[in-house]
């Protein structure tokens, strides 16, 4: 049993380190291109991945309020109830008299 844990651990950081590099985007690679990177990572798999994974891709902090300002983090899905510029789009979407005409009906009229 250890000796095959000896063996699928490095692959399966292998396999994740070359998915993850060849996955990111080309902005958020720090110290070499994408292309040696993931040679490097497929050459040498251990050595390889460890160093991917510790200096290869800049990492975002995990913090961070969904539409905070300065769009530094990533930006989380909002529910529509949940999300004010869109109960504010509602408003601005519905006629002012409709308002009147509910008044109407609620009284039986």
């Amino acid at each position: 049993m250890l000796r095959v844990l000896m063996f699928l651990v490095p692959l399966a950081l292998s396999v994740y380190a070359f998915i993850d590099c060849i996955s990111t985007k080309d902005d958020d690679i720090r110290h070499m291109p994408k292309p040696l990177w993931a040679i490097l990572v497929l050459l040498f798999p251990l050595v390889g991945s460890v160093s991917w994974i510790i200096a290869g891709k800049k990492r975002h902090p995990a913090g961070g309020a969904a539409g905070s300002a300065g769009g530094g983090g990533r930006r989380q899905w909002v529910a529509p109830d949940d999300n004010p510029e869109f109960l504010k789009s509602l408003d601005e979407d519905r006629p002012k008299d409709q308002d009147g005409d509910k008044d109407q009906r609620d009284r039986g009229e």
